[in-house]
């Protein structure tokens, strides 16, 4: 359970009428070829409102959406441009924002943001630090990803927008700009808020662009435990430990939305990104997502193919915040370095998900362009290299555990490697001088981690 708050007096907004697909191009057109499918999947939702939604009240909660990532297309959808309470997926929007602070160079993950006594009142799921302390914004991304922590998601407002409020306003600036047109948010945490609203269709959207704009960040997601000050937390995302594939992204959970569950899933070169909302409980709404997913993978595509995005709703050029402008993500690096024809001779993966090259290229230049930014040395501390982005994410999340003091002051970075079939990720700490990499992969290696000096590229 992600939060367990009472929001007494709230009631879930109306419900709206859904659609039904399943995959063919023209499906409206033709419903003598889909109307048997449609009935199928219908008899999916009627077999699970006993237990999923619970009541009429609860049914009116409920909102759901497929959608084939590589295409684009709407694979089914049943009132999913109804506005719903997000509770918890707010969170992915917080973390989005973090994610264009730490790539525009604004921030770095080992940037202390400070503790309010506003963000300690919070109430749980909560981390627990007291007002004045302060925590890396490595943490920070871990604690929301997996704990989803609500003091920490205002601390990240406070942080970074100045206040509570006045990052809610620039979240819903930047939903508008992705897209989301049914979007509003008043907090970062997903706490009750009658005027917080989004939809099941909104939050496909918001969950395909976080981890299309920060492919070298959305491996957090992917963290099936977070260590910190001595105690251990396990992602409330269940589909990680469960449904094969499973990448991302995030649960959520009140009175007034009930279980909600953005997923991302990915097998062989088909992927999927779901999202269901107003769950009863968390064991019947993760049961409702993957028979809707099990549903879906015969209609998937394995091909990736440009599509239109959604509808993009200008910025303004002075914003609500009080006259200046609204910090956004900077643009993507304009170039890639070359690769060698046998490095793209077929298609990279990353972290399991086929890439066309001209992602990959923009992938390479805007974590090079980053690990640039942050490096303050010519050279690295390397402790490994992996075929999976989260895998490199995860030893360094492991190594800064064991040895915090060691590398204190230094950024964890992953740098691509390209080869003829596959990327490999190497994982480093940057920021040394020749003889301070030196002195601290000696210390490393008395603590038994493995560690390479290597200068910076």
């Amino acid at each position: 359970m992600t939060q367990i708050v009472k929001s007494l007096g709230e009631e879930p907004l109306g419900s709206g009428k859904g659609k039904v697909l399943t995959g063919y191009p023209n499906s409206r057109e033709r419903p003598q070829r889909w109307s048997q499918a449609a009935i199928v999947v219908s008899f999916i939702i009627a077999a699970f409102l006993p237990a999923f939604p619970g009541s009429a009240n609860a049914a009116s909660q409920y909102a759901s959406i497929v959608i084939d990532n590589n295409s684009g297309r709407t694979l089914y959808s049943r009132n999913a441009d109804s506005q719903r309470y997000p509770a918890s997926l707010t969170k992915i929007m917080t973390l989005y924002m973090v994610f264009a602070e730490l790539k525009a160079g604004r921030i770095k993950l080992d940037t202390r943001f400070k503790v309010s006594k506003f963000a300690a009142s919070k109430p749980p799921s909560k981390l627990g630090l007291k007002p004045g302390q302060t925590i890396r914004v490595i943490d920070v991304i871990r604690s929301l990803v997996t704990k989803s922590a609500n003091d920490m998601a205002t601390v990240v407002a406070e942080n970074v927008g100045q206040s509570e409020g006045r990052f809610a306003r620039m979240m819903t600036l930047k939903a508008r700009e992705l897209g989301m047109t049914k979007t509003t948010f008043r907090n970062a945490s997903g706490l009750p808020n009658k005027a917080q609203v989004t939809t099941a269709r909104d939050m496909a959207v918001l969950s395909r662009r976080i981890m299309k704009d920060f492919p070298e960040y959305y491996g957090y997601f992917q963290l099936k435990y977070f260590s910190y000050k001595g105690k251990r937390y396990r992602n409330h995302n269940a589909l990680l430990f469960s449904y094969r594939g499973t990448n991302g992204i995030k649960t959520g959970y009140t009175r007034a939305s009930g279980f909600n569950l953005a997923a991302s899933v990915a097998r062989g070169k088909k992927h999927l990104v779901a999202v269901v909302m107003g769950g009863k409980t968390s064991k019947s709404r993760n049961q409702h997502m993957q028979a809707l997913l099990d549903r879906s993978w015969k209609h998937a595509s394995a091909h990736r193919r440009a599509v239109s995005q959604p509808k993009r709703v200008p910025l303004p050029q002075r914003n609500p915040l009080g006259g200046t402008e609204v910090p956004v993500a900077s643009a993507a690096a304009a170039s890639a370095p070359a690769f060698t024809r046998a490095a793209t001779a077929t298609l990279p993966r990353i972290d399991g998900i086929a890439v066309d090259r001209m992602e990959v290229q923009q992938f390479v230049a805007r974590q090079t362009a980053s690990n640039d930014d942050r490096s303050t040395g010519d050279f690295h501390v390397q402790v490994g290299a992996y075929r999976s982005h989260t895998e490199a994410l995860e030893r360094l999340n492991a190594v800064q555990i064991k040895a915090s003091a060691v590398l204190a002051g230094h950024d964890p970075i992953t740098l691509p490697l390209p080869n003829p079939k596959q990327y490999l990720f190497r994982a480093r700490f940057a920021g040394f001088s020749e003889s301070g990499a030196r002195s601290t992969c000696s210390a490393l290696k008395r603590q038994r981690i493995p560690c390479f000096v290597m200068r910076a590229e």
